[in-house]
């Protein structure tokens, strides 16, 4: 199916794509409407207090690849979810959430309406969509204020609390013992041991990445003292699993490449240990650091 392009909003500017391929049968056009009613719920809702302009957006994109059709309304598959969020004074973005929900079953009825309580569980499927829209404004206010996306993620915690008597998966506990599912994902991150990983997200967008063009070398330094903070969760070990550092590394692993690309050879030698050391899955990547190519163009 085609991506639907972002209309007029509120606080997202959301992408929404729904893959049906690999479901047989006839009826492909309950996958459209199913499609179209996650973009107006995910872009006409207003999911926060806060006054947005137009070009204030906050950029995502949803793709839901149905990978089987249970019943006329049960529907099984897998869900990615991104967002992105511009640099100052440049047309740099930088890719702040980029997830893979491997394991969704939702009831969606064509044309019946998407409805949705923070107060209440009402259905699989809003309450994923709404999950996700508050992590990703979590995310992103916490790249522009200290901790300043505290209040989304314990509105995400809360529909994690609201449907712990759901049959679905993804939403308790043990469904996941390896900490990678929705559970997991906002218990961690509000954990206080992870909390330098939320100072991370912090003073690497706001005085790193934003201070860029304007001071260069300052804004890379802030950059390089910020992966300590990561590294000083990667020693804690707060959990044997550590996805919440599987966040990071999963959207910035490239860019970290691009930032120090152009750095002098003290600071690449240093960022390269600490990124070879926290991020061991990305080592060869990492090796590009010490060449001198692929820097971000501001």
């Amino acid at each position: 199916m085609m991506m639907i392009g972002a209309a007029q909003a509120q606080e997202l500017k959301c992408n929404v794509q729904v893959i049906s391929q690999k479901v047989a049968g006839s009826n492909k056009q309950v996958f459209e409407t199913m499609q179209n009613a996650i973009f107006e719920f995910m872009n006409n809702r207003v999911w926060t207090d806060h006054v947005y302009d137009i070009e204030e957006r906050i950029e995502c994109n949803i793709m839901f690849n149905i990978t089987e059709q249970l019943s006329a309304d049960e529907f099984r598959g897998t869900l990615q979810v991104q967002s992105r969020r511009p640099v100052f004074n440049t047309n740099y973005y930088t890719t702040m959430f980029n997830f893979v929900d491997n394991d969704i079953q939702f009831r969606y009825i064509e044309f019946e309406p998407l409805e949705f309580d923070l107060n209440s569980y009402t259905s699989n499927l809003t309450s994923l969509l709404a999950f996700y829209a508050y992590f990703i404004l979590a995310l992103d206010y916490d790249s522009f204020s200290f901790e300043g996306g505290t209040p989304f993620y314990d509105n995400a915690e809360k529909i994690v609390i609201n449907a712990q008597n759901a049959n679905q998966k993804g939403w308790k506990p043990v469904d996941d013992m390896s900490h990678k599912n929705r559970y997991w994902l906002v218990k961690d991150i509000i954990d206080r041991e992870y909390a330098p990983v939320r100072e991370f997200y912090y003073r690497y967008h706001r005085h790193g990445l934003d201070a860029m063009d304007a001071k260069v070398a300052e804004g890379r330094a802030e950059i390089a003292k910020s992966l300590e903070l990561l590294q000083e969760v990667y020693r804690d070990r707060p959990d044997p699993y550590m996805h919440v550092l599987r966040l990071v590394f999963d959207a910035k692993a490239d860019e970290f490449v691009k930032v120090f690309s152009e750095s002098y050879p003290e600071e690449k030698n240093r960022v390269f240990a600490i990124l070879t050391e926290i991020d061991q899955s990305n080592k060869n990547k990492y090796e590009a650091i010490l060449r001198d190519n692929n820097a971000i163009d501001f």
